[in-house]
């Protein structure tokens, strides 16, 4: 069921009322650049220069300041995953991280508002975490190349292919997907999760590379499906290799959605959050970040002397939030997203498990 359904069904049955009627709209307020927002947005500033150009500047800051304001009037805190824009990631959210980081921390927000700036299933994990909680996207248009290749019917002819075969899905699906699923992962838990059952058989969907990766690391049989992130499948080998060639001091990190091939020419792989720590903790000289562009981004603003060498593959679903479209999410208070009650309780139960999972 589509969220256009669920509030159909939910407004015919006159128990729903929009984001809107609960919350109220809010007049859009004045975007002019000020020497007041200038002074209130300056040590913001100081976080992205590398990034925005001082003359751009006065277009962004009015945006910045009235978004800080609107969530403290709201009520509401602003998730923001990795791969978000500096300006975002750095300027107006109050929790950032990776899936596993923010599926975490969307169990302790304390606010009545979460503003999920990342893809929907993002929002829909941050929305089972929080069924009571209202949860906004600022545009219900991203969505993810992975979840989108595999269904919960989907789902539900595998397990009759496979009966007794446990089923990890990946966290970028659909609510309807994990209702048909034992435990969930991310890249950073996958092979935790996998050791954690029992079975010497596992299917693990719907991310072809990263389960092929995670069977080079554990002695179970892992049976995949075609699903690939539109990003991570572009890099190449051959490519890597290239940078190599030019230089062999560069130290190359990949992300585990890349094909296994493209990992073998890696000086390390990680997680989103791996790959952070990484760069962290070792400061390479020059380094190159096999994944989403903005990820390298974001990291270089925070540290210092390392130079990033940058194959931009862009996500085009994350570049869907913006913040125009975060300031009329808290104005407007939409997109909203609903799950089905009829699956949100059984796609609770597998995001529980993985979060709860000790490692």
């Amino acid at each position: 069921m589509t969220i256009a359904q669920t509030q159909a069904s939910l407004q015919n049955s006159g128990a729903f009322q929009t984001a809107a009627e609960r919350f109220g709209i809010i007049e859009k307020p004045d975007l002019t650049f000020t020497p007041q927002i200038a002074r209130e947005t300056a040590h913001l500033y100081e976080r992205v220069k590398q990034f925005i150009p001082a003359f751009e500047w006065p277009v962004y800051a009015p945006y910045v300041h009235a978004i800080n304001q609107l969530k403290k009037e709201r009520g509401a805190v602003i998730l923001a995953h990795n791969y978000q824009t500096p300006d975002i990631f750095h300027c107006v959210a109050d929790i950032v991280g990776d899936s596993l980081q923010l599926a975490r921390d969307a169990t302790k927000v304390d606010a009545e508002i979460i503003i999920q700036c990342g893809v929907h299933f993002m929002a829909e994990t941050s929305k089972l975490l929080n069924p009571e909680k209202t949860v906004l996207i600022p545009d219900a248009r991203a969505g993810c190349s992975l979840s989108e290749s595999i269904t919960g019917a989907d789902v539900r002819l595998l397990k009759e292919r496979y009966p007794g075969v446990p089923v990890v899905t990946y966290v970028n699906t659909s609510a309807d997907v994990k209702a048909e699923t034992d435990i969930c992962c991310t890249s950073s838990n996958v092979l935790a999760v996998v050791e954690s059952l029992e079975s010497d058989t596992v299917l693990c969907i719907p991310d072809e590379y990263l389960a092929m990766n995670v069977a080079k690391q554990t002695k179970k049989k892992i049976l995949t499906w075609k699903g690939h992130c539109e990003v991570h499948e572009r890099f190449t080998a051959a490519e890597l290799l290239a940078y190599k060639e030019a230089d062999p001091s560069i130290e190359i990190i990949g992300h585990p959605e890349c094909h296994p091939d493209v990992i073998a020419v890696c000086d390390f792989a990680g997680s989103t959050s791996g790959m952070i720590n990484y760069v962290k903790d070792k400061r390479p000289a020059r380094v190159l970040l096999v994944t989403e562009c903005s990820m390298a981004s974001n990291i270089q603003a925070e540290v210092k002397g390392v130079d990033f060498i940058k194959p931009c593959n862009l996500c085009p679903h994350m570049k869907r939030i913006t913040l125009p479209k975060i300031l009329d999410s808290l104005l407007f208070m939409r997109e909203e997203v609903l799950v089905d009650p009829a699956i949100a309780d059984r796609a609770r139960l597998a995001v529980e498990r993985m979060v709860n999972l000790k490692q």
